[in-house]
């Protein structure tokens, strides 16, 4: 099975009403989860990891009215219930380990402890890689 992001979640309805779709709502999933898994944590970063990644982005979805705010992207998120999200992310994993014949995928992750974040707040920095090394393809 060949399942994109896209088709894995496009089965999720849309919670808004129809006034108040500015933006498509799989392209504020798809923003949402290449963020997350890129190591954006919380709605101000997925923002800003669609202002800096939007040509890239565009690839895969239209953003025709621009990346959307991060309250946006919060009340929209918020809004779909937790059950779906994770059908849809199990069925999107599952097809992703189909296409790489169950090979195992390398996980590193480290902390950095008494770091500080791009806003100059002392904290922790979390880094996770992952390595699947027969489709050659590194996270």
């Amino acid at each position: 099975m060949n399942l994109n992001l896209i088709e894995a979640f496009s089965p999720i309805e849309d919670p808004r009403i129809e006034r108040n779709k500015r933006h498509k709502l799989i392209d504020i999933i798809v923003l949402s989860i290449c963020a997350v898994i890129s190591g954006a944590e919380g709605w101000e970063a997925i923002e800003e990891f669609g202002k800096h990644k939007k040509t890239w982005l565009c690839q895969w979805i239209a953003l025709k009215n621009g990346i959307p705010s991060h309250d946006c992207i919060a009340r929209v998120i918020s809004r779909i219930p937790a059950t779906e999200m994770t059908e849809c992310f199990i069925r999107w994993v599952s097809a992703v380990a189909e296409i790489t014949n169950g090979e195992v995928i390398g996980i590193d992750g480290k902390t950095a402890r008494h770091s500080y974040d791009s806003k100059g707040k002392l904290g922790a920095i979390h880094m996770v890689s992952a390595w699947a090394n027969q489709a050659g393809v590194s996270l």
